[in-house]
């Protein structure tokens, strides 16, 4: 039998687990009605699900969601700055999740444990002029410590990347979990649903479509000529012009930049951004729910190119990705788009990797 203290210290860090210091009410501990001692219970064979990140731009709107989402009975929301306020508001909605907050450095560990899918929204956003290679070396670190307590905290847990740049974050990523000795591939996906969110879109405005009837794989990488939507591949099958073609590629590719653009200064791409993420999360826990069939685009770890990370259709299941699928079928537009994508995404991949490794 485990001694008495050991069993006691276990008790205690699972009662502060459940229930933060902070969000413990003062006044007479004699109530009958009070936090302390309210029960609340998750939506039945949920899972725990935490976003890191939960108070900035798009950790907000994606908490919203993730609250909404029946498959989740734990929602734990961290962030530097700001959680327990965004935490309590997001409490007081009426579905099954079960919110907690977690604020600072010193409360990460509880933030993680027992986590089953983790999403990383946290970063500074893009303002106008700024590239996604100037988000860089402040995103590349916040990513890195992250990384690395979930590689302490809760190392089965599947990983949603959203930081940007994706291209050298997921990179970065993979190179704390192989250094911690926990990396599994299939559980590292980076997040670029919102190109997918886009393509579809932009395609039903073109064609005349609904966008929730249209399907288009979009692979590469998450920035730029990296994204290259498979316009041939469209669902249902259409047929552009060679202006059509140009137009939906280039806007596909400038999504983020329209947006940085229109908002002149007051953010980047936040909305969307969660609708997506909120999106390809749901997928995750379908397939981690044993969902056949799921079948959805993200940046992983890839062998369908030479280069070691690339974004393409991946099937998910209870373990993250059960199977990359091949590119299929190019044209010529496509092939050259492909060569262009490599070449600048190579540079982004090696970016990533040297900033862990140097």
């Amino acid at each position: 039998m485990q001694p008495s203290s050991d069993v006691n210290r276990r008790i205690a860090r699972l009662s502060a687990h459940l229930l933060p210091p902070y969000f413990q009410m003062e006044g007479d501990a004699s109530a009958n009605l009070s936090r302390a001692n309210c029960r609340a219970t998750g939506g039945a064979h949920g899972f725990k699900v935490a976003i890191l990140g939960a108070a900035g731009g798009i950790g907000q709107p994606l908490a919203l969601l993730m609250k909404m989402n029946p498959l989740v009975s734990v929602l734990h929301l961290y962030d530097v700055v700001n959680t327990p306020g965004v935490t309590t508001d997001i409490s007081h909605m009426d579905t099954g999740a079960v919110v907690r907050g977690f604020l600072g450095q010193t409360q990460l560990e509880d933030a993680l444990v027992g986590m089953d899918l983790v999403i990383i929204p946290a970063g500074v956003p893009r303002k106008p002029g700024m590239t996604r290679d100037d988000l860089f070396n402040i995103n590349a670190g916040i990513v890195r410590t992250l990384c690395e307590a979930i590689a302490k905290f809760c190392p089965k847990a599947i990983v949603n990347l959203i930081s940007n740049p994706v291209n050298s974050t997921v990179p970065i990523a993979a190179e704390v979990f192989k250094r911690a000795g926990i990396y599994d591939p299939k559980r590292l996906m980076g997040v670029t649903m919102l190109d997918v969110v886009r393509a579809n879109t932009f395609v039903a405005e073109v064609s005349g479509l609904d966008p929730r009837d249209v399907n288009v794989p979009v692979v590469g990488g998450h920035a730029g000529v990296t994204i290259l939507p498979l316009l041939s591949q469209v669902k249902p099958a259409s047929s552009f012009t060679q202006k059509e073609t140009d137009y939906l590629t280039d806007r596909i590719q400038n999504g983020g930049t329209e947006v940085v653009e229109a908002k002149a200064g007051a953010g980047s791409a936040t909305l969307s951004m969660a609708y997506a993420a909120a999106k390809f999360a749901d997928a995750c826990l379908r397939g981690m729910r044993g969902e056949a069939g799921i079948i959805q685009c993200a940046f992983v770890d890839s062998q369908i190119t030479e280069l070691p990370f690339f974004a393409s259709k991946v099937r998910l299941g209870r373990g993250g990705i059960e199977e990359i699928l091949p590119l299929g079928p190019l044209n010529e537009y496509e092939r050259k788009g492909l060569e262009k994508a490599k070449k600048e995404l190579g540079a982004s991949i090696e970016k990533g990797i040297s900033f862990i490794r140097k």
